[in-house]
């Protein structure tokens, strides 16, 4: 009888789906979970580059601020910021610089923005803003790729623009 109950067992095909689905479920959940934090993280991505790029428009239109550029760029970048609904939390790093040419092609960095070029060098100004902030994934973890010792990850917007 239990031969016979074996066979019988053997050929049933009665619940080979649940199984196959119990095999697969926690596959497609992670791959699920993974997709939404990586939509998450460019959605996130894209608000700090738009963020970054609203603060360099805002600053070129405030022709008053030609002496202390990275101070008006921090403040627009935390307005920007506030005005996206992620006030606090932002790392704001403006950069302003100036660099010097002779010949058009070799371009020298200078340490002051305010400063001058030789009278025969040319003149190129540039602003650049950079904002970041930690991201949450819903399950954080060291695995991901720059993630911090509790697994969230820095992300980042850049803008950059020659104002002269």
């Amino acid at each position: 009888m239990s031969a016979r109950f074996l066979s019988r067992l053997r050929r049933d095909r009665r619940g080979a789906a649940v199984i196959e689905l119990a095999l697969a479920a926690p596959v497609m959940a992670g791959l699920l979970i993974g997709m939404s934090d990586l939509a998450r993280a460019y959605s996130l991505k894209l608000l700090l580059e738009q963020a970054a790029q609203r603060t360099i428009e805002q600053v070129e239109q405030q022709k008053s601020v030609a002496q202390n550029y990275n101070t008006a760029v921090s403040a627009e970048a935390a307005s920007a910021m506030t005005d996206a609904g992620y006030g606090t939390g932002n790392t704001i790093t403006p950069d302003s610089w100036l660099e010097c040419s002779s010949n058009g092609t070799t371009w020298t960095k200078q340490s002051s923005f305010t400063g001058a070029c030789g009278q025969t060098e040319m003149t190129a100004r540039y602003v650049k803003v950079k904002i970041e902030r930690s991201f949450v994934p819903m399950f954080p973890a060291r695995a991901w790729p720059n993630a911090d010792s509790n697994g969230n990850i820095t992300v980042s917007g850049y803008a950059e623009v020659r104002v002269q």
